[in-house]
């Protein structure tokens, strides 16, 4: 665009909000119009999230003025998404990016795009509507897509996956108070955890069929942010050849890379990267993948969405680094 993107925020005083706050901050063609929260109205964003004092001169609006932007991302938790668009029609030109669970699977009810680049990217483009993937199915489906494109997802998948504490949201619970969570971990929603669904929909996608199972345990993690994920697939093919497919699927992504190297959480955590590697003993390949769970996993991927829709290179604010310690 010739002008900056205009763009509201809605649910912007959750961890969500708050990550994409931080992030547009510093977007050279973002220019946040309102971010907009109930609760919070007409106090300073930087009241709620302190990490952006000296960063953003903002204060929570109560106002919604639809006709001043290009771009609204919804940041509600699931369900309050598709209630709150039934409510409020939006002028036809304003893109919407939805954070929540409520239009991930084409069901024939709405014309939301699937917002996983390395799958969509050139419906991304065209679209007027993007529901963002959830953080736990991006980092589970980038370790098996170059394997459903492969016909290799034949035998029932084994997935093992441990978040961070922010993957629970802001709301205080029972298992995000520090002092359960810390020094402890925990198995919540196994083998009916909501991602299954739109993980089973890409895979499906590309593979054509899928008549195996995804076996997903999740796990809650003692550390704030990050997802490590594994995944045991039986196959016949040669690691070298595996290797090759990984490569070869993802050597034109700015953010999705294949490793030589076994990986660690701290290799992704605070940027948009997403790692995997992979390792083949007999007939079993372990997949290992990792991302932060609110960049790749939440507003980094919203963001590098609102790029393609936009014609910008994807990568445009989204250039940071991990740390080295």
């Amino acid at each position: 665009m010739d002008r900056p993107i205009r763009i509201g925020i809605m649910g912007a005083a959750g961890y969500t909000g708050g990550e994409l706050l931080r992030v547009l901050a510093c977007h050279p063609q973002a220019e946040i119009r309102f971010a907009h929260s109930e609760s919070h109205a007409g106090h300073p964003v930087t009241g709620v999230h302190e990490g952006l004092d000296g960063e953003l001169n903002l204060t929570f609006s109560a106002d919604m003025p639809f006709d001043d932007i290009d771009v609204l991302f919804l940041c509600f938790g699931h369900g309050k998404s598709r209630a709150f668009l039934a409510e409020h029609p939006l002028p036809e030109e304003v893109r919407v990016i939805d954070l929540a669970q409520d239009f991930r699977i084409a069901d024939g009810s709405h014309d939301f795009v699937y917002g996983l680049p390395e799958l969509n990217r050139h419906r991304i483009t065209a679209a007027r509507h993007i529901a963002n993937p959830g953080c736990f199915a991006t980092c589970i489906q980038l370790g098996l897509l170059p394997l459903a494109q492969m016909g290799e997802l034949v035998h029932d998948v084994a997935v093992n996956a441990i978040t961070g504490s922010t993957g629970a949201g802001q709301k205080p619970s029972a298992t995000t108070h520090f002092s359960w969570r810390t020094g402890n971990m925990s198995i919540y929603k196994p083998f009916r955890h909501q991602h299954i669904a739109e993980i089973r929909q890409s895979l499906c996608q590309l593979q054509g069929h899928l008549d195996c199972s995804i076996d997903f345990i999740p796990y809650r993690g003692c550390f704030a942010r990050g997802i490590f994920c594994t995944e045991v697939v039986r196959t016949a093919r040669p690691i070298e050849e595996i290797e090759q497919a990984y490569k070869a699927f993802y050597a034109e992504e700015p953010f999705t890379h294949y490793s030589d190297s076994a990986l660690d959480l701290k290799q992704v955590v605070n940027t948009n990267k997403a790692l995997i590697h992979c390792e083949k003993y007999d007939d079993k390949l372990l997949v290992t993948a990792c991302i932060d769970n609110l960049l790749k996993g939440a507003v980094g991927q919203a963001v590098q969405n609102m790029n393609l829709l936009f014609g910008l290179d994807e990568r445009t604010g989204l250039r940071l680094k991990a740390s080295a310690f």
